[in-house]
C-alpha cells in the first residue's frame, strides 16, 4: 500500500481489512484485497489533530487516540463518532480494546497505560 501521508500505527479489521493513521492527517481504512475503502475524515466529516493509536473493536467499530486533542474517538460503521475519552490524557499514543469492553490507552505524556470501560457488557 502506497501513497499514504507519515503512516504511524496499523491495526487489523475483522474483515481482513486494516486501518492506518496518518501523521498529521487521517485515518485510510483499508479491504482485504489492499484496496482504499474510505478515510474517516471524509467519511465522518471529523478533523483530526495528530492521529495516532488505532483499533478496531468486536463491533467493527474504529477507536482513533488523537496526540494533539489528547482524546479517543469510537467511529461506529453506521452512526456518528462518539468521544470515549476527552480529558486525563496528556499524550495518548497506541490504543488496544478487549472483549470485555475494556480500553487501553499509551499514554506518552505520563508514561503509564491507562485503562477505561467503553461498553457495557449484556
Amino acid at each position: 500500500v502506497s501513497n499514504l501521508q507519515g503512516p504511524r500505527y496499523i491495526s487489523p479489521a475483522p474483515n481482513g481489512g486494516f486501518v492506518v493513521s496518518e501523521e498529521c492527517g487521517d485515518i485510510k481504512v483499508f479491504t482485504s484485497s489492499r484496496k482504499l475503502l474510505c478515510s474517516l475524515g471524509s467519511k465522518y466529516g471529523h478533523q483530526f489533530g495528530n492521529p495516532a493509536g488505532v483499533c478496531v473493536d468486536m463491533d467493527g467499530s474504529i477507536l482513533v487516540a488523537d496526540e494533539q486533542r489528547r482524546t479517543v474517538h469510537l467511529f461506529p460503521e453506521h452512526g456518528t463518532p462518539v468521544c470515549l475519552v476527552s480529558a486525563g490524557l496528556r499524550r495518548p499514543a497506541g490504543i488496544a480494546c478487549s472483549s470485555f469492553g475494556h480500553l487501553f490507552v499509551a499514554d506518552a505524556g505520563e508514561n503509564c497505560v491507562k485503562v477505561f470501560k467503553y461498553r457495557v457488557m449484556p
